[in-house]
């Protein structure tokens, strides 16, 4: 039987707006249960947000195609117990949060969108942080990496977040799940991440970094060292 659709409902649906490439956000055609699919919204609590669309892909491999029947997401290192999720189990196990946060690509453009996922503390959490853990390393599917301070996270209260404007990531913007590194240059966002490592290698290099790029990624200063 269809469901008769609120007029707050409808509202959200009609919010339609254009993408940063300058095409048009398509018109979402019901499914067949008459039921209208998600839109994204594009204003949350006063403030105007980005669309999902105003991107520029700049992968080292392109947009990954995960599949999350198989997908395990590895939390590992300086713990007192390894785990592993599925994509559900994450979901399920952690507090959902949510929070408006601007990526800002050295490329020069930048997004302003609602981010939600788990807080990494809670993961670290019940994983149990042994003593000389102060770095955290994000691992991609597609052999991707970066680096972050574990205080920086635990302080700043970052996300690995699994829904943006409030639909689920789509591939190219890096599902199962992508890093929320706010105050850092784009390249600290790692998409597609399916692996997390306490370590006490405060000089690790990831994969822009190695390459020449500031380990720190503050926004603030120039990300080429």
């Amino acid at each position: 039987m269809n469901k008769r659709l609120s007029a707050a409902t409808l509202a959200v649906f009609i919010l339609i707006t254009s993408a940063g490439a300058g095409c048009a956000a398509p018109t979402p055609t019901p499914g067949p249960d008459g039921e209208l699919p998600p839109v994204e919204i594009r204003e949350y609590e006063g403030e105007n947000l980005s669309s999902i669309n105003d991107f520029r892909e700049n992968s080292i491999k392109g947009p990954q195609d995960v599949d999350v029947d198989t997908y395990t997401l590895s939390i590992h290192g300086l713990v007192e117990n390894d785990l592993s999720y599925t994509y559900d189990a994450v979901i399920d196990t952690f507090a959902s949060h949510r929070k408006v946060v601007s990526l800002y690509c050295v490329e020069g453009w930048d997004v302003t969108l609602l981010w939600e996922g788990v807080l990494l503390e809670d993961m670290f959490n019940e994983a149990g942080v042994l003593p000389g853990a102060s770095t955290v390393i994000f691992r991609s599917v597609d052999g991707y990496s970066t680096s972050l301070p574990l205080d920086y996270i635990v302080d700043n209260d970052l996300l690995l977040a699994y829904k943006m404007n409030e639909l689920t990531l789509p591939p190219e913007r890096g599902f199962p799940f992508e890093l929320v590194a706010e105050s850092k240059w784009g390249y600290k966002w790692i998409k597609w991440v399916n692996d997390i490592e306490l370590s006490d290698n405060a000089s690790f290099k990831g994969y822009w970094e190695g390459f020449g790029y500031s380990n720190d990624g503050d926004v603030n200063k120039h990300y080429f060292d």
